[in-house]
Parts: C-alpha cells; structure tokens; sequence
C-alpha cells in the first residue's frame, strides 16, 4: 500500500488559523448583538464521494463549515466514516467559539459518513434535540427511454 502521509500543520498555521476564528466569531457577535447562542441547525451532507458539515444559527445563517477535502482527504478517503467522524470532530471546535451546545441535526444523502458523523457530534458533547432525514426521494422518477428496436 505505501507510507501513509500524514498532513501537519506548522504552529504558525495554526496559530493563524486560530486567529481567523476567533475574528469571524468576534464580527458574529456583534453582528448579532448576542453574547452567546445556545442552539444551531446541523447539515450533513453525505454523498459517495465526500461529507460536508454545515453549522447554522436557526435563522438558516451559516457561521460554519467543513468537509473532508477541506480538512486534508484526498481521493476515495473523502468518503470514508473517518473522514466524516473528523469532519464533526473539527467542526465541534467550531460549535465551541461560538456557544453553540445544542443542535438540530439534518441529514441528506446516501454516503457511508452519516452515522459516524452523528455519532462523532454527539461524543464531543453537542447536545442533539433532532435527527431528521431530508434525502431527496423521486416520487417516480423520469420517463424510461423507449424500449431498443432489433
């Protein structure tokens, strides 16, 4: 299989890493003249080929996000229910700065990161009130090509 390369950040990077948070959750604040929010909405985006994690306020406004490619996966590891428990893991820290300690969480798609996902929220102490499922269903689908003339 070959060595596995891990990915590591300088302290510098995360340093200024860090900083940027800290600047977007100061602006936050202010912008929504409110010391700390208590609940947020969870999108959980799972497909075949990555999982993306949206963090919103209950207004639908996006504070944050993640996905598996942002964080470093690359290729068919994007997809992986590790990838997706450190995409919760990350997004969490996310969940901190901004005193954000319950959720509703939505999930969409068919990716093999959903359940690990939840799991991984719920471990690093998100409270969760909801789960609900928003896949996309065809009610019957489009219309079948005409069957092959031989």
């Amino acid at each position: 299989m070959g060595k596995k390369r891990i990915i590591k950040k300088s302290e510098e990077e995360l340093l200024k890493e860090r900083e940027a948070i800290d600047q977007g959750v100061k602006k936050d604040i202010k912008a929504t003249k409110t010391s700390r929010m208590i609940e947020g909405c969870l999108y959980i985006s799972s497909t075949y080929n990555n999982t993306i994690i949206t963090l919103t306020d209950k207004k639908g406004k996006v504070l944050a996000w993640r996905s598996a490619g942002s964080i470093g996966f690359k290729g068919t590891k994007k997809a992986t229910p590790f990838a997706a428990s450190k995409v919760a893991e990350a997004l969490c820290i996310f969940a901190d700065k901004f005193g954000i300690t319950r959720a509703d969480v939505y999930v969409k798609g068919i990716g093999s990161g959903r359940d690990s996902a939840i799991r991984s929220l719920a471990a690093h102490g998100l409270e969760i009130i909801s789960i609900k499922d928003v896949t996309p269903v065809p009610h019957n689908g489009c219309r079948p090509k005409k069957p092959r003339r031989v």
